[in-house]
């Protein structure tokens, strides 16, 4: 997918777990391998090319495209799967498949699962007795600094998605425009249980502007965010500071 994962796992039975790791990568090089819009071959790339119908694509074809769908439908728009005309989910894909590689860990006996997506995590669990994850959100304006730290304690799952420009410059579309989003935010990050919806969300968010999307950020259930202007503004929704720390 372009980007570097990692993984944090702690406890549960050693073979179990390793077994449960290999799997975990396997099925992401496999995500890559039918999702990337730079594989020519693809099964995505067929798709949008009208040489695949989705019943001929692997299952999770459909099923992340139903994501997608319904990621639409509740931001009225600001998610989509097209960019410059063509069909592409990758918007949605990462959080996605970053989640179920977590998912497998924890269902295999890990006490703590981390698991890292360029830059976008999933976790479940703690990683030892009486400390839960945290996790630094890098600040777009000040490089090797931090503008928050998400704590996950008293949560048993949290994921925290970040949208912006510091790490691979302007490559979010307005979809009403089909170009470049142009906002006053430099950077989303979107705090909740789920990295497929969290990243999503971000995506979106971004796309709306501080404004709009600051309201319909509030909206989301179990749903929290940070928001950074390019004028060095902060604006959050009402729940995160529960989640700093």
């Amino acid at each position: 997918m372009g980007t570097v994962f990692s993984f944090d796992v702690r406890g549960g039975e050693p073979a179990a777990v390793q077994s449960a790791l290999r799997e975990a990568v396997v099925q992401l090089r496999r995500v890559d391998e039918v999702f990337s819009t730079y594989r020519e071959h693809s099964q995505i790339s067929r798709l949008a090319d009208g040489e695949l119908t989705v019943d001929e694509c692997d299952p999770e074809v459909a099923e992340v495209l139903g994501l997608c769908a319904e990621a639409e439908r509740l931001s009225d728009g600001w998610f989509s799967t097209r960019y410059e005309g063509r069909l592409d989910p990758t918007g949605l894909v990462k959080g996605w498949s970053t989640e179920r590689a977590a998912r497998l860990l924890a269902a295999a006996g890990a006490s703590g699962v981390s698991v890292n997506g360029g830059g976008d995590v999933q976790l479940y669990g703690v990683p030892g007795p009486h400390r839960p994850w945290r996790v630094g959100v890098a600040d777009p304006l000040r490089p090797g600094s931090l503008a928050a730290v998400v704590s996950a304690a008293g949560a048993d799952e949290l994921a925290v998605a970040t949208s912006g420009t510091a790490e691979r410059g302007t490559h979010i579309v307005d979809p009403r425009t089909g170009k470049s989003a142009v906002t006053d935010l430099v950077a989303v990050t979107v705090v909740g249980p789920s990295l497929t919806w969290a990243d999503a969300w971000a995506t979106a968010a971004f796309a709306m502007g501080s404004r709009q999307a600051l309201d319909w950020l509030e909206s989301l259930p179990d749903v929290e965010a940070l928001l950074i202007t390019a004028g060095n503004e902060v604006r959050c929704t009402g729940g995160l500071a529960q989640r700093l720390g």
